[in-house]
């Protein structure tokens, strides 16, 4: 269906195994969009233990019984809550500890009865938790469906079963890379116990380090590369050189794939800066991997496209395939500090080929109004046209398309064109927030290893491939053909035969298919407020 591709770079192929293991653990039910804002998370919990144990004890069935064979559920019960760490939640959470000294001093029925009663609570939260993640977010409506997921009934079941281990690995996502990040995070935590002190390697001075540069901390920059898994422990460096030797910028460059940086072998200052990253730190950003992943609501089998915001990248693929090729690529998204890309699940509907550009209020007020009152030919040469709100085109000279315009009884459309900063096609998926994807006429943006550049829309790379992707006819919709319509300045609509969903997701931090861990920039400062709202609940 698509042309060949020149070998993948390390990061893109390591990028697109992750998303891959992602796209093919989606499964079940179509889910609705759901918008999203950016910013903390609410602190509550989407289901709180206090109504769900009081439904489990309100029913007509009998009462779960955690005491019985001398205690064996509850004292399992005990263990997997202990072991919550293992899914970056905290044990402390579920009060193991507390409820095992009340197991051990039981003073009679009475005591017995409240103390099932606890360990019921501390068990439903726990399975929340794993199925629908700890804070609010973007991806769910509140209240969460009990449909989908009920620790209610999944509790009773289990203990009626006596599967309990069972029911708690099936709360937890079932997409390959959840497991894969719940062993990285048990290897950086061993990291991070074998290392506690972390220090920034020796300032580098100017210019950067090139292989064969004296370096007086190579062998510092060895051991931290060894221990990362980007060197092979064979390097020895044995002759004690203080030299930045090809080995070292080879592992160097490794390590620049796996976090979002140029790849070039250059020891500069964004380089060192990710080395110097506390090992604590990156278990943090392993956690909240975790519970962004538990956030992913079940979606249908069938084509879908997940970008994944702080490391512009792109993955498109149909998950009914035996074994799904993703389609791959690079993208812009929003300017962190002003107009950054919400996060939520669309669903893309159609296409349009040579679109016009409908300027957003905000734009219109902030950049085109001020650009317009400097000069009354900006309009005119950026292939722009003022339309009144019944779609009449208004003539541009006398300054009365302004006056229309501050007066908010007209707006701006950019014309179809070589400079349509939509470029030749715009790939639609309604949404309150009028975010969609499209092309773009500025392919060199795409070099840059930071990409949030736009105003909270999504450039795609590949737009002939992308659009050969969701229309899914390769007998009418070919590349070629694919490609000529975008040339040709018609605008039109085609619909797509079935929605493709759209999740726009935020992870900095994952693990492939290998076990390599891969970290990116917490370009939109998300981390640190998911971290706090965890804290406050």
């Amino acid at each position: 269906m698509f042309p060949a591709r020149a070998p993948l770079s390390w990061r893109r192929r390591l990028s697109a195994i992750l998303l891959l293991s992602l796209l093919g653990g989606l499964s079940g039910p179509a889910a609705a969009g759901a918008a999203g804002a950016d910013g903390a998370p609410p602190a509550s919990r989407p289901l709180d233990r206090r109504q769900m144990v009081q439904r489990l004890y309100d029913m007509a069935l009998p009462a779960p019984r955690w005491l019985d064979s001398h205690g064996e559920q509850a004292r399992l019960a005990l263990q997997l809550l202990r072991d919550a760490p293992l899914h970056g939640l905290q044990a402390s959470d579920y009060a193991p500890d507390a409820l095992a000294r009340r197991l051990d001093a039981l003073a009679g029925p009475e005591d017995a009865a409240a103390f099932e009663r606890e360990l019921s609570a501390a068990m439903l939260q726990f399975l929340a938790d794993l199925h629908f993640g700890r804070a609010g977010h973007p991806y769910r409506p509140r209240p969460v469906s009990l449909a989908e997921f009920d620790p209610v009934a999944v509790l009773r079941e289990a203990l009626l079963a006596g599967r309990l281990r069972e029911a708690v690995d099936a709360s937890a996502p079932t997409l390959p890379v959840y497991r894969r990040v719940m062993t990285t995070l048990a290897h950086y935590r061993g990291l991070a116990q074998q290392s506690p002190h972390w220090p920034a390697l020796p300032a580098l001075g100017a210019p950067p380090l090139r292989a064969g540069d004296r370096y007086g901390a190579a062998e510092q920059l060895r051991e931290r590369l060894r221990l990362l898994g980007d060197l092979d422990p064979a390097e020895s460096g044995k002759d004690g050189r203080q030299d930045y030797t090809p080995e070292l910028a080879a592992a160097v460059t490794r390590f620049q794939a796996r976090h979002g940086l140029e790849e070039d072998g250059v020891l500069g200052s964004e380089t060192a800066a990710a080395l110097a990253v506390p090992l604590s730190q990156r278990v943090a950003q392993l956690e909240l991997t975790l519970e962004r992943l538990r956030w992913v609501p079940p979606l249908r089998k069938g084509r879908i496209i997940v970008i994944n915001v702080p490391s512009y990248r792109l993955w498109a693929a149909d998950t009914r395939e035996a074994a799904p090729q993703p389609l791959e690529m690079r993208v812009i998204v929003g300017k962190a500090a002003q107009t950054p890309t919400p996060l939520f699940i669309g669903q893309m509907r159609y296409l349009e080929f040579n679109p016009y550009w409908n300027v957003p209020s905000s734009i219109l007020a902030g950049e085109i109004l001020p650009a317009l009152a400097r000069d009354p030919a900006y309009l005119r040469k950026n292939d722009m046209e003022v339309v009144t709100r019944s779609g009449a085109i208004l003539p541009s000279q006398a300054g009365a398309p302004l006056s229309a315009l501050r007066a908010g009884a007209a707006r701006v459309r950019q014309r179809p064109g070589a400079r349509n900063v939509l470029g030749g096609v715009k790939f639609a998926m309604p949404n309150p927030m009028d975010i969609y994807l499209h092309s773009t006429s500025a392919q060199e943006l795409f070099a840059r290893a930071r990409r949030d550049l736009s105003h909270g829309c999504i450039r795609v790379e590949r737009p002939v491939e992308l659009a050969q992707f969701v229309l899914a006819d390769p007998g009418r919709w070919d590349g070629d053909r694919v490609a000529a319509a975008m040339r040709d300045g018609r605008t039109r609509r085609i619909d797509l035969r079935e929605a493709v969903p759209v999740v726009l997701f935020y992870a900095t931090a994952a693990s492939d298919r290998e076990g390599r861990a891969l970290f990116a920039q917490d370009i939109y400062g998300q981390d640190a407020p998911l971290i706090r709202a965890l804290q406050a609940r």
